[in-house]
């Protein structure tokens, strides 16, 4: 990432002749200016600012509130995102950039005085010579980018206050008067219709054409006359993101006008481009390429952080083994007494350092708001662990994973309702089952390793990152379980950890909230493809909504057991694990997203979606765009690895394709 500089005029300008990308403020700090990429848009902020030199504070007759009230706070937060922007850092108090030289420096302002006497000349000059200064750096600006594409559109950005005045004014106010309206009506309607559909919480986005405001300022008529293949759009926001009379922000609308700006800006760029300049533009293209230094600290302070905070390695009981030859022996009348590992994070410490991350310094909306909610997911799991073996944990859990709802349960039914499939494949042996997977880890062409061992439960254990597949010795499964296993496990599970080893940035390691629903999803959609998914593995995963349904209604541990056993038939050593699985740490629902995943991600693949953004790592369904968009400005790589199965699927057995076309979405 460019580092901001502090330039001379003239150097600033000769960096933009030479269409050199830098980040720069003048020696006197009057602007900043950002050139991440030479496009045809620029995004202006010039009442952004609210610097007011020292030797003029004396002199004011406003205080510092009433000073905000009258310039554009934020105005400069909504365009961050952009790659090319120019802000103004002084305030309009000191002189206007939205105004002639001449009459730049307020006598009064609003109908109010604004010195306290008349102001010396020598003060006046260094104003006017900020306010030239500025001037000539738009112009060298705009000419670059007209003299590259033909043609610019500039965002001139403004905000205004509504509360005190109590009118009726709209969210958007476009100024067009002094603009060539029949040249540019299409780019301003496409614009006009744009603002009016950005989405604001608990706010309508009304839009208006030349309503409070029609686009008098200085800032527009100088561009306006001197570029003819420039439109200026001076677009006033009403001042819906804070409390004007009380000085008070509100968040989180400055945050959906920024997420809204971003991409009503770019969608409109790219529109005037290829309508106006008869330019042929990818969205990718008007967006920031490449990682910017206080991204990979950010991102590698979170990875650090939170790198050993698996949920899974907690949960798991420790005295499992012991636990459950103990239940089984007593016939289940007691329930199991679970111990779990000690934490070595302090919930406190660690949140404090998880939300000291300075999430501020991300520039792109989207990118900080991907790096927000992962922080917050592990805000949540570390209120998960903090609570195993307690009640509450099972309420984090719900708060982190959900629930079953009535379409999931209604799609569990309708499976275990259905028949057994007519036969199993053959039975295979554990030494045939290590070579199989050897066989199929050696096709990707990662290293893994495969081995036979006494000390785990399960037939088999993953470790995704220490690369290696544990069998349990003497186990037998037969070939479907074996094929869909390999599919799973090493097709999507260690593929994308591996995607995930290769990315820029670690947060595809960590991975994303609700990662569970998808990988899950994709590594049961390989099963089906492969031809492997049977109506007995589709069982298996419908018996683990309805068990944490049961959990869920109030029954304990022996109770869902035995329900298991007595109404479902589920032989005791599975119906204990599946038992165990859903109680885990106190509760643990995640079991219900397998099924639940299946269906969407089926559901994407059917629709013709690539599946392949979501292997980058331990990604969720519900950042795909932003996984593209990543990939398209050089944030990510594209995934190295590719699931085998999706680029030859084969068709499933009848009952199978019979089973699934009757789930619900």
């Amino acid at each position: 990432m460019v580092q901001t500089e502090s330039l001379s005029i003239n150097d600033i300008i000769k960096k933009i002749k030479n269409y050199e990308t830098f980040e720069a403020v003048p020696i006197d700090k009057s602007f900043h200016l950002k050139i991440r990429s030479y496009l045809p848009f620029i995004c202006a902020a010039i009442h952004a600012g609210n610097n007011f030199r020292g030797n003029l504070l004396d002199k004011i007759i406003h205080n510092e509130y009433e000073r905000w009230y009258e310039e554009d706070p934020h105005t400069d937060t909504f365009i961050s995102s952009m790659p090319l922007t120019i802000i103004g850092k002084d305030s309009r108090f000191e002189y206007d950039l939205n105004r002639d030289l001449n009459d730049c420096v307020y006598e009064d302002a609003w109908g109010k005085p604004v010195w306290r006497k008349t102001l010396p000349k020598a003060i006046i000059k260094e104003s006017h010579q900020k306010h030239k200064n500025f001037y000539k750096v738009i112009d060298a600006l705009v000419k670059a980018v007209e003299e590259k594409f033909g043609g610019c559109i500039v965002y001139d950005m403004h905000s205004y206050n509504h509360i005190r005045h109590k009118k009726n004014v709209p969210v958007f106010n476009i100024g067009t008067q002094n603009v060539d309206s029949i040249r540019f009506k299409k780019s301003i309607e496409f614009w006009f219709n744009k603002l009016k559909n950005i989405p604001i919480r608990s706010i309508e986005s009304t839009t208006e054409i030349n309503g409070p405001f029609q686009g008098n300022g200085h800032f527009l008529m100088h561009i306006t006359n001197k570029f003819e293949n420039t439109l200026v759009l001076a677009t006033e926001i009403k001042k819906i993101y804070c409390n004007e009379l009380e000085w008070d922000d509100y968040p989180l609308v400055i945050n959906d006008l920024e997420e809204g700006f971003k991409k009503t800006i770019i969608e409109t760029s790219q529109y005037f481009a290829e309508n106006q300049l008869n330019l042929k533009v990818k969205r990718k293209s008007l967006l920031s390429l490449g990682i910017g230094e206080k991204l990979k600290k950010v991102d590698k302070s979170l990875y650090h952080l939170t790198k050993s905070l698996e949920v899974l390695s907690y949960v798991t009981p420790l005295n499992l083994e012991s636990e459950q030859k103990k239940f089984l022996k007593n016939k289940g009348v007691a329930n199991p007494n679970f111990k779990y590992r000690q934490i070595i994070q302090h919930p406190f410490e660690f949140k404090r350092k998880l939300y000291g991350l300075k999430l501020e310094d991300v520039q792109d909306v989207t990118i900080a708001k991907l790096y927000r909610d992962v922080i917050q997911s592990y805000s949540d799991k570390i209120d998960m662990l903090n609570t195993i073996g307690t009640d509450k944990f099972f309420f984090n859990s719900l708060r982190y994973f959900g629930q079953p709802n009535e379409i999931d349960l209604r799609n569990a039914h309708f499976i275990l309702n259905c028949p057994d499939d007519e036969k199993d494949s053959e039975m295979i042996k554990v030494e045939d089952i290590k070579t199989i997977f050897e066989e199929d880890i050696g096709n990707y062409g990662f290293s893994a390793d495969v081995e036979i061992t006494k000390n785990i439960t399960a037939e088999i254990m993953v470790l995704n990152y220490k690369r290696k597949v544990l069998l349990k010795a003497g186990c037998e499964l037969s070939l479907d379980s074996v094929k869909a296993l390999v599919h799973h496990e090493i097709g999507v599970h260690m593929v994308t950890t591996m995607n995930a080893i290769e990315q820029p940035l670690n947060i595809f390691k960590l991975g994303f909230p609700n990662n569970t629903y998808t990988q899950e999803g994709i590594a049961v959609l390989t099963e089906y493809l492969s031809g492997h998914l049977t109506i007995k593995r589709l069982k298996e995963l419908a018996l683990r909504v309805v068990a944490v349904d049961m959990m869920i209604n109030g029954l304990d541990f022996k109770s869902v057991y035995h329900e298991l056993v007595n109404s479902y038939y589920i032989e005791k050593n599975s119906a204990f694990i599946l038992t165990t699985r859903i109680f885990r740490g106190g509760g643990f629902t995640k079991d219900h997203l397998y099924l639940k995943g299946f269906i969407k991600i089926l559901q994407l693949y059917k629709s013709g979606k690539s599946i392949h953004p979501l292997l980058l790592g331990k990604n969720s369904i519900r950042y795909y765009d932003i996984y593209k968009e990543m990939i398209a400005r050089e944030l990510a790589n594209p995934p190295e690895f590719i699931t085998s199965i999706l680029k030859k699927p084969v068709k499933s057995k009848p009952e199978v394709e019979y089973v699934i076309s009757g789930l619900l979405a």
